[in-house]
């Protein structure tokens, strides 16, 4: 049986994820974060101060990925870390005054990075379309991949 990648979701998912960082890129370059800090942003605009394995918790990425990650969002001040108050072994990681100005600009360049990659799309169209990804993603949670 022949593979064609052009009728494989999954394959179709991995470039539009692409697509959607290359254009997240460009726009996020230009107020200064990388598309790989935005889910990070997104979970410290919604709740600042949480530890790094709180972070784990809530994204799906590995430990060394946000650990590297951290530290370049730290090095280009969009964080500030800060001893845990209870905890001796962790830290709270907080968004920095530079981080909490770019939120506004950040979501809206994920919008519009969004919205250039589902031009011509009606509103039904993209609304199913999240709900049958929604569906594939609560599949591969329950490791329905076969």
């Amino acid at each position: 049986m022949a593979f064609n990648r052009m009728e494989s979701a999954t394959y179709l998912a991995s470039l539009l994820a692409k697509s959607f960082s290359r254009a997240l890129q460009e726009r996020g370059q230009k107020l200064g974060f990388a598309p790989g800090q935005f889910p990070i942003l997104l979970e410290l605009w919604a709740e600042d101060g949480l530890t790094q394995k709180q972070l784990l918790d809530r994204l799906d990425v590995e430990q060394a990925t946000l650990a590297n990650t951290l530290a370049r969002m730290e090095r280009d001040g969009l964080i500030l870390r800060r001893k845990h108050p209870t905890d001796k072994r962790s830290q709270q990681i907080f968004l920095s005054d530079r981080g909490r100005e770019i939120e506004a600009a950040a979501k809206e360049a994920a919008a519009a990075a969004e919205q250039s990659l589902l031009s011509g799309f009606r509103r039904f169209e993209k609304e199913l379309m999240l709900e049958y990804m929604r569906m594939v993603l609560a599949n591969s949670a329950r490791g329905n991949s076969a």
